[in-house]
């Protein structure tokens, strides 16, 4: 992915500079969630979670975490949050490594209430084969279906239906979401197959909301790519799949 952390970061100093006390304060008020970002995420996807979080309904507020950030994942760091999210990363072994050993300390903060976001490799760290074993199920390459609409692990566009309605994405090398039977998760989109492309689902007292498909995704992706975004960005997908998870919808 190409690096947009300047302009996130210059975007967001310059809001703090000019911000009234009143702005400042109701921010705090806000729910606060915990973006992953180091070495099982790529630069740019971090950045555009967290965008899309703060654009929620529901307003976060989100603070970076990581082996290179000011806050680790942590029992007491995630105790102040409603939400953590994996963003859009490297291989899913990569990953997998660098995750590693925070995994039970995620385990338990879902178990005990917190709402987790798994966005394409972070859908796929939801999964048991390697994974944090967050879903009822597991994970696999969607591109490697019979039927795979999308066959390249290189960017591509990909239609879902979500909801029951097509839609277009930005897509690489995203999970299927392989349920186990009653599992009774609530599945937001399909891959042309059929194939689980997006779900929310309980983990304990908790819950997981997962994509394969980058619902993050904005303009620049499309077009840093050659790839053209018309119709395909969709950060009201992206909303539901945040509001589905945090609220149980």
């Amino acid at each position: 992915m190409i690096d947009r952390r300047g302009f996130l970061i210059g975007a967001a100093t310059l809001a703090v500079a000019v911000g009234a006390p009143t702005v400042a304060a109701a921010a705090t008020t806000r729910p606060l969630a915990l973006v992953y970002r180091g070495p099982a995420s790529v630069p740019g996807c971090p950045e555009s979670v967290a965008a899309l979080l703060q654009s929620s309904p529901s307003r976060f507020r989100t603070a970076y975490v990581g082996p290179g950030e000011r806050l680790e994942i942590s029992p007491a760091v995630l105790a102040t949050a409603t939400v953590y999210a994996q963003p859009g990363g490297p291989s899913l072994s990569t990953a997998w490594q660098a995750m590693r050993p925070y995994a039970d300390t995620l385990r338990s903060w879902i178990a005990g209430g917190g709402k987790y976001l798994g966005f394409c490799v972070g859908g796929y760290l939801a999964g048991a084969t390697p994974g944090l074993n967050l879903l009822p199920g597991d994970t696999w390459r969607y591109i490697s279906a019979s039927d795979a609409s999308v066959t390249t692990a290189a960017p591509s566009r990909i239609t879902v239906n979500w909801r029951g309605v097509p839609q277009a994405l930005y897509f690489q090398d995203g999970p299927v979401f392989q349920l186990n039977p009653g599992s009774g998760a609530a599945v937001l989109a399909t891959y042309r197959g059929g194939q689980v492309a997006a779900l929310t689902t309980r983990y304990g007292n908790g819950r997981v909301g997962v994509t394969g498909p980058h619902v993050e995704a904005d303009a620049s992706w499309f077009t840093d790519d050659g790839l053209d975004p018309t119709g395909a960005v969709h950060p009201d997908l992206g909303h539901d799949l945040i509001e589905s998870t945090v609220n149980g919808l």
